[in-house]
């Protein structure tokens, strides 16, 4: 029972962090038009290069964790009853 159940969650982990993986991409496809909006309506580069970083503090905010999960995942060894 503790295996199907370890193997259940570590399915259910993996599928949560492939649709994280999917959501940032979403959200970086749903800014591109506001960075091209703010470039087209005379923003300056200073208001472009904010946009910008704010985009890839998001997307740091969840490639950092993944790999320090991967590490993390590497460092402790696997249990077995």
């Amino acid at each position: 029972m503790t295996a199907s159940l370890s193997l259940f969650l570590s399915n259910c982990l993996k599928v949560g962090a492939i649709l994280l993986v999917f959501n940032e991409v979403r959200g970086f496809i749903l800014a591109a038009p506001v960075l091209y909006a703010i470039f087209e309506q005379g923003g300056s580069l200073m208001a472009v290069w904010i946009g910008f970083c704010s985009l890839c503090g998001i997307a740091l905010s969840v490639v950092i964790p993944m790999l320090a999960a991967k590490r993390l995942r590497r460092a402790l060894p696997v249990r077995s009853s």
